[in-house]
């Protein structure tokens, strides 16, 4: 292990925490309403990030969604399984830390489910016994715990989201980093990655182009996913194993869909 294996991840931790401070500070007691619109000193600069992702995701994400989209349906749900399962662990983890335990309780018994019996997760067989699934992020965590949004951020290729989010999604990557030390791991994630990114994205092109038709494509999606992310919140708040919201939405909310 090299030294900035050990040191990113532990530098990353800090710089999050401090963001998230300065995140909760610059929320005013009381407010509720966590899809709020961004500062306006923040939009030009977000503009110029949508811009690009905008081009990103016509050049490369989009023509590939929509080739994907034409695989036959048991393909497209085994990809979606298979990812949905690498991610049972993290959702989990934040189960937990919402003190949500039959919700924990529900995710461990899927992914032991679907691990072995729904072979690596190609199958959902969990779902049809009665374990739905449902997502869960560190974002949303801090959101239970009741740290307001922030600010709107424009992130390169992740697309929109804000100042919470953003370091819960470092947080996540960061740990995933100091916890991933075989290469079979690693490639199996990036794997489940890839395939996630590209089903998310091809369920969300009827919405976006949808979106891409309103006046403003850039506000339809920001406030789209701001809306997303509060209900999110809410459904960790209330706790419901039957409760779910697809992580579709919020895929499709971004326009540029990446699993954290």
């Amino acid at each position: 292990m090299t030294v900035s294996q050990c040191s990113t991840p532990k530098f990353t931790a800090i710089v999050a925490m401090l963001a998230l401070s300065a995140c909760s500070h610059g929320v005013k007691k009381g407010e509720t309403n966590e899809g709020a619109a961004p500062a306006a000193q923040d939009e030009p600069i977000n503009r110029k990030v949508f811009a690009f992702n905008k081009g990103v995701d016509r050049a490369i994400l989009r023509p590939v969604a929509r080739g994907y989209s034409h695989l036959g349906q048991p393909v497209r749900n085994g990809v979606r399984n298979f990812a949905q399962n690498l991610q049972e662990p993290l959702v989990f983890a934040n189960d937990l830390l919402q003190a949500n335990m039959l919700r924990s309780l529900n995710t461990a018994g899927r992914f032991i489910v679907n691990s072995t019996v729904g072979v690596a997760g190609i199958f959902d067989v969990a779902n049809h016994w009665g374990m739905p699934h449902h997502s869960a992020d560190l974002g949303q965590t801090f959101g239970v715990w009741g740290m307001g949004p922030g600010h709107t951020v424009e992130l390169p290729v992740f697309g929109s989201s804000n100042v919470r989010d953003t370091f819960g999604r470092i947080l996540t990557l960061g740990f995933n980093r100091l916890g991933n030390n075989s290469d079979t791991v690693g490639d199996v994630q990036l794997v489940g990655t890839v395939g996630g990114i590209v089903d998310g994205r091809a369920r969300a092109l009827p919405l976006t182009d949808k979106l891409e038709q309103s006046p403003d494509y850039y506000a339809a999606l920001r406030d789209a996913a701001a809306a997303h992310r509060v209900a999110l919140v809410e459904d960790g708040r209330e706790g419901s194993v039957h409760t779910t919201v697809p992580s579709s939405d919020g895929r499709a909310a971004t326009g540029l869909p990446v699993n954290p």
